[in-house]
């Protein structure tokens, strides 16, 4: 009998069925960070000899947040560096007039060689006066073949096109592709990357780079948005970038042990990370890190997920176990207000009511008090 697979995950490794074999990658260097056999327990800590304390300040939890990094880039492989760094060179090569915004099809170079295409989206310029810096947003599309044509409202749900929508609410927005969708045909492996995960974290720091230079921006104020590949998008791009104020997800997580009953072989294809298969065995008692740890990781930043009850694909029982775990590290900064959970009764969407909270959410932290 075939093994259920989550339709969204199968074809997103669909997308990266047809590159090439992938190179031999060397294994990253080791990682000094202990290792924690509950991942829900956030309120512990551990030396390098492996003795744990409990956490009792924001200290202790900036250790063990070193080491959920650390161990996130076990699997992922390394953050790039310095070496990958290029100049954004971007460069606009379409534009389209829009009711209340432009709409500008742009690329901008990753790194040496590489140029992502992307949709920037700018409101138009209040009649009233001259522009003040907006409020940005990095829009990161879901599992589909026309990536950053959805969010942007030109294909695809109607319900996903938080692109537009937030650049009729005055802020300016970006969406690239992720690799192996839209215009963005990319074997990573080839260049080095351990998983496409990482790779697409390396573009969305790029992207806050482009962001942050544009004059109607206001770099202080970033946030990313996503649903379901993006949605677990927006949280491994933040993870990696402070810059990101503030993190909304949709549909995108729950702990590994809800998902599909711990059968976690949908993150381990060539669109995610192959090193769940190939160094851990899809073993949850291997694998070094889980989502109540990431959630927490996130910690003070407001954080928003809209988690439907009737979700295939993430388990909303394993949203609570997150959200729960990551409470109290939330509670060290005095941040329990700004951890949002909304769990809907709808299926695996972003329908409408929760969507509008999520995005007076962004509102309260993103825009400025009048």
């Amino acid at each position: 009998m075939m093994r259920r697979s989550p339709r969204p995950f199968l074809l997103l490794a669909a997308a990266f069925a047809l590159a090439p074999p992938a190179a031999a990658q060397a294994p990253p260097p080791p990682t000094e960070a202990p290792a924690y056999t509950d991942h829900a327990d956030l309120l512990v800590v551990r030396d390098a000899r492996g003795a744990e304390r409990p956490v009792e300040s924001v200290a202790d939890w900036e250790a063990r947040r070193g080491h959920v990094l650390a161990h996130l880039q076990e699997v992922m492989g390394p953050l790039p560096g310095p070496e990958r760094l290029a100049p954004l060179d971007w460069k606009v090569t379409a534009e389209f007039p829009e009711d209340g915004y432009v709409r500008k099809r742009i690329e901008y170079q990753a790194e040496p060689g590489d140029r992502v295409p992307a949709w920037l989206l700018i409101p138009d310029a209040p009649k009233e006066g001259p522009a003040t810096k907006r409020p940005a947003m990095l829009c990161l599309h879901q599992t589909i073949a026309i990536g950053k044509d959805e969010p942007a409202g030109l294909g695809g749900k109607p319900d996903l096109a938080y692109a537009r929508e937030l650049a009729r609410r005055g802020y300016v927005t970006l969406a690239p592709d992720y690799p192996n969708f839209g215009e963005y045909p990319r074997d990573v492996y080839k260049m080095g990357y351990a998983s496409a995960s990482m790779k697409a974290v390396w573009n969305g720091k790029r992207a806050v780079d482009l962001l942050s230079s544009l004059p109607q921006v206001d770099p202080e104020r970033i946030g990313v948005i996503g649903h379901s590949l993006g949605g677990h998008n927006a949280i491994f791009t933040a993870l990696f970038e402070p810059r990101l104020k503030v993190v909304v997800t949709s549909c995108g997580f729950t702990a590994f042990p809800y998902y599909y009953k711990g059968d976690v072989a949908g993150w381990s294809h060539k669109g995610y990370m192959p090193r769940l298969r190939e160094k851990y065995g899809l073993d949850l008692n291997k694998i070094p890190f889980d989502f109540p740890e990431l959630i927490g990781a996130l910690a003070p930043r407001p954080f928003f997920t809209c988690s439907p009850l009737r979700d295939a694909n993430f388990d909303s029982e394993g949203v609570r176990v997150c959200i729960r775990a990551a409470r109290p590290i939330y509670g060290l900064y005095h941040a329990e207000d700004d951890l949002v959970a909304e769990y809907p009764d709808a299926e695996h969407s972003f329908e409408p009511e929760t969507r509008m909270k999520a995005y007076e959410f962004l509102d309260r932290h993103l825009k400025p008090a009048h």
